[in-house]
């Protein structure tokens, strides 16, 4: 049988073995993140929401992540302690959110719009 990786032997199964180990636990770690994430699309949900109740949820998230960079920012001006890393990731997160909110935002006028020059 051929090695893996051009090692053979056990140092070869050692790294397989932690290969496997690091897989696992960011598989772990990716199902902890989306327990709580929304049902995927084509699925009904168990609880029924209306549209608004979903967007305001959103918006809310998107608000508080703003919010949520806006404090780090500002306590990393101040001089504190916090890492500028989570600043940055901070930032980045809450740009995201808003430029998919906007996003969507644009669609829903298209479709808006769209809807509204249809002939009755």
């Amino acid at each position: 049988m051929s090695s893996i990786g051009g090692v053979g032997g056990p140092m070869g199964v050692d790294r397989v073995l932690a290969l496997r180990a690091q897989i696992l636990e960011k598989n772990q770690a990716l199902q902890r993140a989306t327990a709580g994430a929304a049902t995927p699309v084509g699925q009904p949900a168990s609880e029924t929401t209306s549209f608004g109740a979903t967007l305001q949820g959103v918006l809310d998230g998107v608000n508080g992540a703003q919010s949520k960079a806006s404090t780090l920012s500002s306590a990393y001006e101040r001089g504190e302690n916090v890492d500028i890393a989570k600043v940055m990731l901070a930032r980045q997160e809450a740009s995201i959110g808003f430029e998919a909110t906007l996003q969507v935002r644009n669609k829903l006028l298209s479709a808006y719009k769209d809807i509204m020059s249809m002939p009755v």
